[in-house]
């Protein structure tokens, strides 16, 4: 005989599962207001939402039964709470009919101590695009205290997330996997501002909408510097400049007014020449300041003979990526501290909500 008692439940989309520039379409213009049309869902009732430029995720308490199947995408529980989420989920976000016909694919999904495991693994660093930005955790607090403020989590959601945090800050200050640590878009920019200064009165461009852009991209809005996006596709930039900030233009208008800018990052991952000496070369040869760029793609996507052109300096990843290897390769070697704990805290939390339902 089955017996009724409460699920924790996670369901997400991440920057692991899809690219950046297609995360935005599956984001709420309002969480607040998103939240409360799951929580209309029967059965379910608490949810936060976390959303950020490299995930938007879904935290629910519903009333099941316990023989009921755990993944709405078995065909056992395609009646049940989860599989009622992807049909809340599509009218509140921006979704296409061919994102639609492969959420299945797209959606993760997991319930109770799967999702205490992975809260506490994105709490303290360790799902992070860059591992151990104290970003992330902050994101956490921040979505969790307008949760509560709004009055759409509850008792359980809110045991859950203050113990977490209460958790992450314990291991983050013990490991040390918070220190000093540095994106290559930190690198990058640093480098930049050096050469050259970073000011309101540059004109700056990012071409790419992949990982490495993203890292500058936040280093930049971080830092209120203004910066125009481009890729190959204007949908692509158009869906990477809404999570991540800058102004979307087309690449067409880039080359032909590649002269404006005086700051150029070029982040891709093209097999060929994407900026050549050719294609700038008319646009390029009557301007009087210089123009700075920095190519972050691997391999290289910007062609070195644009250099005898007047004005231009052009630097490579190489240039920079010893300095931030040499942090990546420090907070590496925290990672397996840092899992112990989790290890041993998970059964800990999953009793501590075992009680709650008691």
């Amino acid at each position: 005989m089955s017996q009724v008692s409460f699920n924790v439940m996670n369901a997400r989309v991440t920057f692991k599962n899809i690219p950046l520039h297609t995360l935005a379409k599956y984001t709420f213009k309002d969480v607040l207001a998103a939240s409360e049309e799951f929580k209309k869902i029967p059965g379910v009732d608490e949810c936060i939402i976390i959303q950020t430029a490299s995930r938007v995720e879904i935290f629910l308490v519903s009333n099941v039964e316990t023989s009921d199947s755990p993944d709405a995408r078995r065909a056992e529980g395609r009646t049940l709470v989860l599989n009622q989420v992807k049909d809340t989920w599509i009218p509140l976000s921006g979704l296409e009919q061919n994102d639609i016909d492969h959420f299945d694919q797209t959606l993760e999904v997991y319930k109770d101590d799967d999702v205490y495991l992975h809260l506490l693994r994105l709490a303290s660093g360790l799902d992070s695009p860059v591992i151990g930005k104290q970003r992330v955790f902050d994101e956490i607090v921040l979505s969790f205290a307008k949760a509560k403020s709004a009055g759409v989590s509850g008792k359980i959601l809110n045991k859950l997330f203050e113990s977490v945090i209460r958790l992450a800050t314990r291991m983050r200050d013990t490991t040390g996997i918070s220190k000093d640590v540095v994106s290559l878009g930190d690198v990058a920019v640093k480098l930049v501002d050096e050469k050259t200064g970073l000011d309101a009165k540059k004109k700056v461009l990012l071409i790419g909408t992949g990982e490495s852009a993203a890292m500058v991209a936040k280093t930049l809005k971080k830092k209120d510097i203004n910066f125009d996006v481009s890729s190959r596709e204007i949908t692509r930039a158009t869906g990477f400049t809404t999570l991540l900030g800058g102004t979307p233009v087309e690449f067409s208008e880039v080359l032909s007014g590649f002269d404006k800018y005086d700051v150029i990052f070029v982040a891709t991952t093209c097999d060929y020449f994407l900026i050549t000496y050719d294609g700038i070369k008319l646009v390029m040869e009557e301007k009087k300041k210089g123009t700075l760029i920095l190519d972050l793609s691997e391999p290289r996507t910007v062609d070195e003979r644009i250099t005898k052109l007047p004005g231009i300096k052009l630097l490579f990843r190489d240039q920079i990526y010893e300095i931030y290897e040499e942090s990546v390769k420090a907070t590496l070697g925290i990672i397996p501290a840092v899992e112990k704990i989790i290890a041993k805290e998970v059964p800990v939390l999953s009793i501590t909500m075992k009680r709650l339902d008691a």
